[in-house]
């Protein structure tokens, strides 16, 4: 099977996401920029429901800031089968936990077509590490989205097994929908940029747990010295602490030598509750949640 795809052959097909949260329905906000149709399956019916609504009210903004836009739907799903079906791509934006991704892409690779090309949003595990129940390895690969459609730059990488086929289309496709991949040329925990800013982010923990600095105080100074629209802790709300700290403890599994303080000040905050703007509160308070 050959996974070399062109813009005009799957323009009219569907793209499936798997996962509603907060970068399931970015995605899928993105892949609705070319008139096509974006199936989304989540477990949780109210929240791809939840992210139909977020496409559709944020799709007109987006559109109207880039040329050749033209606004798609997004259509929510109660099964993998009916997501799955038609789609060129499946994307799969779940928790970062093998327990939930391994048997996820079993049913994922059982409901798409032959011809789909499999990618994981995972911020931290390789493809490699949920293949197993994956038939044909070489359609699958690592695609990892920041915050679309704000930051729109990918990490694309294969684990030594992606067909060149799966990753050249991937390279010529994404950009149609104001995304853009960079290849890892080789297999990284990370990928390129998120290990760049694994480190930046981990350090940003350390100085508030050891009590160097408050957060709002270290995102001040990104503003003002790199002139970023926001620093790390109010990035890192935006994300979810809750996946902030999944990627932690994941990097922390592969390498023990990482410092304790940026974890357990996650978990002061997740263990009470405080995930971030999902939630209305994490390093800072969100009215608007």
């Amino acid at each position: 099977m050959t996974y070399g795809h062109t813009f005009d052959e799957i323009r009219n097909r569907p793209v499936a996401v798997f996962g509603a949260g907060t970068l399931g329905r970015r995605i899928a906000l993105m892949f609705a920029t070319r008139g096509g149709v974006v199936n989304i399956y989540d477990p949780n019916v109210e929240q791809a429901r939840a992210a139909v609504d977020y496409v559709a009210e944020t799709l007109p903004d987006v559109i109207a800031q880039r040329d050749g836009g033209e606004p798609g739907e997004a259509v929510a799903h109660d099964s993998v089968a009916t997501a799955s079906d038609g789609a060129w791509l499946a994307v799969e934006a779940v928790p970062e936990r093998l327990d939930i991704k391994i048997p996820l892409w079993g049913e994922i690779d059982a409901a798409v077509p032959a011809d789909a090309i499999l990618a994981t949003n995972s911020s931290s595990y390789a493809s490699g590490t949920m293949d197993e129940r994956i038939r044909d390895k070489s359609r699958f690969c690592n695609m990892h989205f920041y915050m679309p459609p704000s930051s729109n730059a990918i990490d694309l990488m294969s684990d030594g097994q992606t067909s060149r086929a799966a990753l050249d289309s991937l390279l010529s496709v994404l950009p149609e929908f104001g995304v853009y991949p960079f290849e890892a040329l080789k297999e990284s925990t990370g990928f390129i940029f998120n290990r760049i800013w694994a480190a930046i982010k981990r350090e940003s923990l350390a100085v508030v747990a050891d009590g160097v600095a408050r957060p709002d105080d270290v995102d001040a100074m990104f503003r003002i010295n790199w002139h970023m629209p926001a620093g790390p802790f109010q990035m890192m709300d935006s994300v979810g602490l809750d996946v902030v700290l999944d990627i932690e403890n994941h990097y922390a599994a592969e390498n023990p030598n990482l410092p304790e303080g940026p974890r357990r000040l996650l978990h002061e905050y997740v263990d009470a509750g405080k995930l971030g703007r999902k939630t209305g509160e994490g390093f800072y308070r969100y009215d608007d949640a």
